[in-house]
């Protein structure tokens, strides 16, 4: 049985509810998702408001892989299994798009994990959400 949260999860920016100061029409990051200038960035907030959600919508529009991880229970490995594979499609796919990789709860990696991420960040390995 499917879970109501996931039958009910809205399938695209329009059936999105709230942040309309962001995602609304002709507001900042509905333009850049749907002008695929789509970036690194930081949801913060309370469980619940839809920052999961938010993620996938923007991989959807931008047709990428959306991977998702928690830092409760992933780790550096993880986290390099993921750069591995990336560079691999990269190699073998010529239109290939930056995979985004939805990191929840990052505040719990600790400062070594962290910085772990940032060259792949910066080199444009990964989109982090």
């Amino acid at each position: 049985m499917i879970p109501l949260a996931v039958t009910l999860r809205p399938q695209n920016l329009d059936e999105f509810i709230g942040q309309k100061h962001l995602v609304g029409k002709d507001k900042p990051l509905r333009k850049v998702i749907e002008e695929s200038k789509i970036f690194s960035m930081i949801f913060w907030g309370p469980p619940g408001v839809g920052k999961t959600t938010l993620a996938r919508l923007i991989a959807k529009k931008q047709d990428r892989d959306f991977i998702e991880m928690s830092a409760v229970s992933a780790g550096k490995n993880d986290v390099r299994e993921v750069i591995k594979s990336t560079r691999e499609q990269r190699q073998l796919t010529q239109n290939y798009k930056t995979p985004i990789l939805f990191l929840d709860e990052i505040h719990r990696f600790n400062k070594l994990q962290q910085d772990f991420l940032l060259p792949y960040v910066e080199n444009g390995t990964i989109i982090l959400i």
